[in-house]
């Protein structure tokens, strides 16, 4: 259209994803403080004399600046934050940041809607796995249980999920919610050991201290209930998932 002029906007955002676009162009699925899930076209970036080409690569945390556009917008400037490269060239961290990533982008359905929560989660976990202090398995399963939280599906952990009784109950019930006592208990539901729901607890308060002692069987099972949790709700599988290294 004749006289039609993009409105300039900067945010800070994680990179979630990108996409090929033609021979030297993407498009970049960005995570944004104010703007929510925002996609956008970076041009040339694909060329080896682009001036930020480097900077848009997944789970980087970048100062963008960005052109409204009639479908998708357009990358103007870029400035790294902090890249986080250690975690591209860690087979378990980058697994695990690849399932951050996906559930970030699944969780946030409706372009240009603000969650600053969830925005706030997904940069301290990519901080996290960059940061090697934790092991990234536990770090992928506080992220999904909190982010979770932020979309209104968490698990009980410590009450029955049907009646509210406090626990520790044995049971755990995707459809139901999470823990469940013996008599809300549904046919179906699984037996947890409680070492499990204490560590999916301690995940999901930022217990750090008690979810690094539990043994790898206990965190094994956790992740395979907060994956059944999580997937539950959000109707499909996570592609990345089955990909995450627990060893």
């Amino acid at each position: 259209m004749p006289g039609f002029r993009s409105r300039l906007y900067r945010d800070d955002a994680v990179v979630l994803r990108v996409q090929k676009l033609g021979e030297a162009d993407r498009i970049v699925t960005l995570l944004t403080r104010r703007h929510g899930r925002v996609r956008a076209v970076a041009k040339g970036v694909r060329k080896t004399s682009s001036r930020f080409g480097a900077r848009l690569e997944p789970f980087g945390h970048v100062d963008v600046q960005l052109a409204e556009g009639r479908s998708l917008d357009i990358v103007s400037q870029a400035e790294g934050i902090a890249l986080h490269g250690p975690i591209s060239t860690d087979y378990p961290r980058y697994t695990a940041a690849s399932a951050i990533a996906e559930t970030a982008e699944r969780l946030t359905p409706v372009e240009r809607e603000p969650t600053l929560r969830l925005f706030l989660l997904t940069l301290g976990a990519m901080r996290a796995l960059a940061d090697d202090e934790r092991p990234g398995s536990l770090v992928l399963d506080a992220y999904l249980l909190r982010a979770m939280g932020v979309a209104g599906w968490a698990p009980s952990l410590r009450e029955c999920a049907v009646c509210g009784e406090r626990g520790p109950h044995r049971g755990f019930s995707v459809p139901a919610g999470g823990c469940v006592c013996q008599r809300c208990r549904p046919p179906g539901a699984a037996n947890p050991a409680p070492a499990t729901l204490r560590l999916m607890a301690a995940l999901a308060s930022g217990d750090w201290a008690e979810a690094e002692a539990s043994e790898p069987p206990i965190r094994r099972q956790a992740s395979g209930l907060v994956a059944a949790h999580l997937q539950w709700h959000l109707e499909r599988e996570l592609r990345s998932l089955p990909l995450v290294d627990r060893t």
